[in-house]
């Protein structure tokens, strides 16, 4: 009887070692084999439960805008700040801090909004010029141009209408400092981007018209 009972637990040991080393070999060939064709579904629900991070979330939109609001700042202080006491010409200064600005959109600005992806191309329409090429640089190097003369502009506007209120001609009553400059390249981007989407939509819904 102690040996049948042997031999039946040995059997018994020996079968469900087999079947742990069926389910490990079984488990190394489905994670080779995985691929999004052959991958279960998983909800969104599931994912989000799975991802670390801090318990406080910060909306996405709250970040992309202080991505971008940041960089502008950065741009001011570096340049208008770091160069004003060298290139004391004026559109000197503004012909460099422009450059810097499409530059620093292009190499910095950009691909941080992208680092911050979810999905491929989903921060796209939180910029101007969506293109990782040599054009896209120059297309952006362009773009600063353009936002850099609207916040030129609005400075010259705010500061003569203080001047037109108070009556004293001799006083700057609002100087260009990083906050300030990249809360005003913050607002005109967003305005610009959003004309660029508005005309995008008119163009397509153009498109789908039946030519009568």
């Amino acid at each position: 009887m102690g040996k049948k009972r042997k031999n039946r637990m040995q059997k018994s040991e020996i079968e469900g070692q087999s079947e742990y080393y069926r389910l490990k070999t079984q488990a190394v060939d489905d994670l080779v084999n995985a691929s999004e064709e052959n991958s279960p579904p998983v909800s969104e629900a599931e994912l989000r439960a799975y991802r670390s991070g801090p318990r406080m979330k910060v909306a996405d939109w709250v970040k992309m805008l202080f991505i971008k609001f940041w960089f502008a700042g950065a741009v001011c202080f570096f340049f208008i700040w770091g160069l004003g006491g060298f290139l004391t010409n004026e559109p000197d200064l503004l012909a460099v801090t422009g450059m810097a600005l499409g530059v620093v959109t292009d190499l910095m600005t950009n691909p941080v909004l992208r680092f911050f992806e979810k999905t491929k191309g989903e921060n796209a329409r939180w910029m101007m010029v969506t293109r990782k090429t040599y054009s896209g640089l120059f297309l952006n190097i362009l773009y600063g141009y353009v936002v850099l003369f609207l916040v030129y502009t609005l400075y010259n506007v705010i500061n003569l209408a203080a001047v037109r209120i108070t009556g004293v001609a001799d006083r700057v009553v609002l100087g260009v400092e990083p906050v300030f400059f990249g809360l005003f390249c913050l607002g005109f981007d967003l305005l610009l981007i959003q004309v660029k989407h508005a005309i995008v939509r008119i163009v397509r819904d153009a498109a789908k018209k039946p030519a009568q």
